[in-house]
């Protein structure tokens, strides 16, 4: 069982903003930095950036401080006997670097308003939240290295996967975050395993195969839907991807999906 004491986001303070608690405090505390601070670590204080999260134990030691400027912070003080927080595998008050901040952050957004409201399912709402922040907090902590460009590279992705209808080139990516052409094709795949481009046809395909499995447009329309401005490209492609042509996508996906069929509309 999970019981939160508090949990805040976009917590903002001043410059000279210090937070000292010598014998910590007898529950667990999360903090996730959204600016650059300085942590008690090892019998010292260090700098550490923005975008890191730290957990203390309960009776643990706690101090950290704004580093430069305004100090913004999300953060939950809670307790918990449940095991994937009293086993973790997480470091104790030692801070490390998001794999996505974005993410955890919207997570801490949903707790704040379940906390707030005493709705039917609010602690089974709370517990699955915390899982997941701590999920993602553990892909964080056991992820090798976070480039310089990690976190451009996410908000691009999730623009790709957004909009994939949108003409993208190469050319354009590199330009968004301000590196070389050769340089993103090396990092993207790096990170997400395929190439920037191929995972622009990934995104316009699984798109494509959701608008195949209605009957609302005819390939012609899919195809322009999903950014290709030539249905012949754009039927090659997808067999290549699915082993099927679009026709045959259809009337296999057609048959399992319940509702009134209506083939006619999707034609080659």
């Amino acid at each position: 069982m999970t019981n939160i004491f508090y949990v805040e986001y976009d917590a903002a303070h001043h410059s000279n903003f210090v937070f000292d608690i010598p014998q910590g405090h007898p529950c667990w505390l999360l903090v996730i930095t959204q600016t650059p601070a300085q942590f008690w670590v090892d019998g010292k204080l260090k700098e550490y950036p923005p975008h890191c999260a730290v957990l203390f134990e309960p009776h643990q030691k706690i101090y950290y401080r704004a580093s430069a400027g305004k100090y913004i912070n999300d953060w939950i003080r809670f307790a918990s006997d449940e095991p994937y927080v009293t086993e973790t595998s997480l470091p104790y008050g030692k801070p490390f670097p998001l794999d996505d901040p974005e993410y955890c952050h919207k997570l801490f957004q949903l707790l704040v308003v379940e906390n707030s409201f005493n709705k039917d399912y609010r602690e089974s709402s709370i517990d699955c939240l915390l899982r997941t922040l701590f999920n993602k907090l553990l892909e964080s902590y056991f992820q090798e290295e976070i480039s310089p460009q990690h976190y451009n590279l996410l908000k691009l992705r999730a623009a790709i996967h957004n909009n994939p209808s949108h003409p993208w080139t190469i050319s354009e990516m590199a330009k968004i975050i301000s590196i070389s052409p050769g340089y993103l094709q090396l990092i993207y795949k790096r990170l997400f395993g395929l190439s920037c481009m191929d995972d622009v046809i990934h995104s316009r395909i699984r798109l494509a195969k959701e608008y195949l499995r209605h009957d609302q447009y005819t390939v012609a329309e899919i195809a322009d839907r999903c950014g290709y401005r030539n249905v012949e490209h754009f039927c090659r492609q997808f067999k290549q991807m699915t082993g099927s042509s679009p026709k045959k996508f259809h009337k296999r996906t057609s048959n399992l999906t319940p509702g009134p069929a209506n083939s006619e509309k999707v034609i080659l």
